[in-house]
């Protein structure tokens, strides 16, 4: 199994590095789309917690259907 893993993540490795590649040829600057990715994903979980926060419950008592239904709804409002 280890050596299955470190074949994935080569493989996976070499398909960050294709995509780095190619944002460049885009003329996109790809740290830059990662930064931002990174912040919306942070703004979209914040949004999540919150909504089961305000239920009086965490994370761990939500269910994963619930939490989806607030993963989309922070989509369309953060």
């Amino acid at each position: 199994m280890k050596i299955l893993e470190e074949n994935l993540e080569d493989e996976l490795g070499d398909v960050f590095f294709a995509l780095v590649n190619y944002s460049r040829f885009l003329g996109i600057n790809p740290e830059n789309a990662l930064r931002r990715t990174n912040e919306k994903f942070v703004r979209r979980f914040k949004y999540l917690e919150e909504k089961i926060s305000a239920s009086g419950r965490n994370l761990t008592e939500s269910t994963l259907k619930e939490m989806d239904m607030y993963w989309e709804e922070s989509k369309k409002v953060v």
